[in-house]
């Protein structure tokens, strides 16, 4: 027995007790926390017999969303022994909620294996590309003897992509290992403006150095000089992210609210994401849901993700990024076309698909654990 139940039994309702780590629910712009919050919210409309409980350390940012959907908000700031939040606080709050399973959002699950446990790995650029994440010494020391000593008893990754590489890096069995995609939100489709748009091109994501953005401002100046159409650039800047120069028809926007995303993506000329490595690459799919053509770097989950439906670059090569820019601003044709194919792609995804099989890969967790118990 532990905390008063039994591992592997669960009373109470038919359904499953699930608990997911908020803690990217505690800032206000990412990838990441699009992940937890659209998960959150297409998991509790699917089951009906199904708990869904939000748990983190510290309050989140904007909750309005959650409201009246039945989702249950642990999330405040924790005192005493229970600071030691992952060796501490968080399994006995497992324990104290009956968890049926505990899902690690963001690379982490809790240092004792009390319930059944998923963690989603969403990339590996904390050990292949450390000087991309100088914040991640947690995540880069803590992930890999989790995985090691079986903390986690199933994985998530976004992409077939990232799936290959987490097989590769960590040496774990194929079967422990799933890779289900993201989608984008119902709130990103077209919008119609009201009134005349001038064209622009428009880069979104949170601004660090992998994004490739100087060697976007380089292809793109030579553009605007010949066109005067402006770049665009929308994200949260990290520490660590040197802008480029502001110049004349350079725009950065800073972190924009999800509600106003869906008309920028789809008023723009075209979307460039030119990052030189992904997990996943979530801005290009709300772009190509919005109707916007993309234009994406080679990292294999965002050719992955676009199939033949966007436009990759090696943004590393000027050249080839230059040429598209400029076929967009010159050939009308030309963007209906990579507008109707992207819009096509985009319905492939959906939420409810990601939550449905994320819900089977708790399921798995649940027998992985009663089998070793």
């Amino acid at each position: 027995m532990e905390d008063g139940h039994t591992r592997g039994e669960y009373p109470g309702k038919p359904g499953m007790r699930i608990l997911l780590d908020g803690g990217p629910l505690t800032v206000a712009t990412g990838g990441i926390r699009r992940y937890v919050e659209e998960l959150a919210l297409a998991l509790a409309s699917q089951a009906s017999d199904d708990e869904i409980h939000l748990v983190a350390d510290r309050p989140i940012e904007g909750g309005a969303r959650f409201e009246g959907t039945g989702i249950q908000l642990h999330a405040e700031f924790r005192k005493g022994w229970e600071r030691r939040w992952w060796l501490l606080g968080l399994p006995r709050l497992c324990s104290q909620l009956n968890a049926t399973v505990f899902h690690g959002t963001d690379f982490a699950v809790p240092l004792s294996h009390r319930v059944p446990a998923v963690v989603t790995i969403h990339d590996l650029s904390p050990w292949v590309h450390p000087e991309w994440q100088p914040a991640a010494q947690r995540i880069r020391r803590r992930l890999p003897w989790m995985l090691r000593f079986g903390l986690a008893d199933q994985v998530i990754a976004v992409s077939e992509a990232a799936r290959r590489e987490i097989l590769l890096y960590f040496r774990i069995s194929p079967d422990r290992v799933h890779a289900i995609p993201l989608a984008a939100d119902e709130r990103f489709r077209p919008v119609i403006a009201h009134s005349p748009v001038k064209p622009y091109f428009l880069c979104v994501g949170t601004l660090e150095p992998r994004k490739n953005l100087r060697e976007l401002v380089e292809a793109w100046r030579p553009v605007f000089s010949t066109t005067g159409i402006p770049l665009k650039i929308a994200g949260r800047p990290r520490e660590d992210f040197a802008p480029p120069p502001v110049e004349p028809g350079l725009e950065y926007l800073g972190a924009v609210a999800d509600d106003a995303l869906p008309a920028l993506y789809s008023g723009a000329l075209a979307v460039v994401y030119p990052s030189e490595y992904e997990g996943f690459g979530l801005p290009a799919l709300e772009a190509m849901q919005c109707g916007a053509p993309v234009i994406v770097g080679k990292a294999p989950a965002l050719s992955e993700l676009v199939a033949d439906d966007g436009i990759v670059v090696d943004a590393k090569c000027g050249e080839s990024l230059r040429t598209v820019l400029h076929r967009f601003a010159g050939e009308p044709g030309f963007r209906r076309e990579w507008a109707a194919r992207g819009l096509r792609r985009a319905g492939q995804f959906s939420w409810r698909k990601t939550a449905s099989a994320t819900r089977e890969v708790y399921q798995e967790a649940v027998k992985r654990f009663e089998h070793a118990a």
